[in-house]
């Protein structure tokens, strides 16, 4: 089993392109892959950062998440979102190397918390959240959709 590397996106090339293309849809069936135009937006936005995991053999994109932050009068919050992990890299440690790499830039951003949600049928994802010491919030989420 190869290594996995974490690395930021700094810049929208073909195979990220690509790599959306197949993990979106392993990520969310109502929404479609992001556009080179969409992703630039969010590589070269200053309040998140685009995190690959990449096979170190092969190169090939294994996952992603997005984590974002911004400041709030009590402090920098941080938000762990979209995390995607491909259906054949799953079980090699993928999903944790990006959280914690994921954690590690929130801590250094001077961020006081990271959130995240997951919903309850992503059982393995919920058991890795908890495993790495996110703890479930007494709290209401709620959506407004403007759109």
């Amino acid at each position: 089993m190869a290594a996995v590397e974490i690395v930021e996106a700094t810049e929208v090339t073909d195979a990220l392109v690509e790599a959306f293309e197949l993990l979106t849809p392993q990520l969310s069936s109502s929404n479609p892959p992001p556009t080179r135009d969409e992703l630039a937006a969010i590589v070269d936005s200053p309040t998140s950062i685009l995190l690959l995991a990449v096979d170190a053999d092969s190169g090939a994109i294994l996952g992603s998440l997005t984590l974002a932050w911004f400041r709030i009068p009590t402090g920098v919050r941080a938000w762990i979102e979209d995390v995607v992990v491909d259906g054949e890299a799953r079980g090699r440690g993928v999903g944790e190397a990006l959280n914690r790499n994921a954690l590690d830039r929130a801590r250094a951003l001077g961020a006081k918390t990271v959130d995240l949600t997951s919903r309850p049928s992503r059982e393995a994802a919920n058991r890795l959240y908890q495993r790495i010491g996110f703890i479930a919030r007494d709290t209401n989420v709620y959506r407004y959709e403007l759109g």
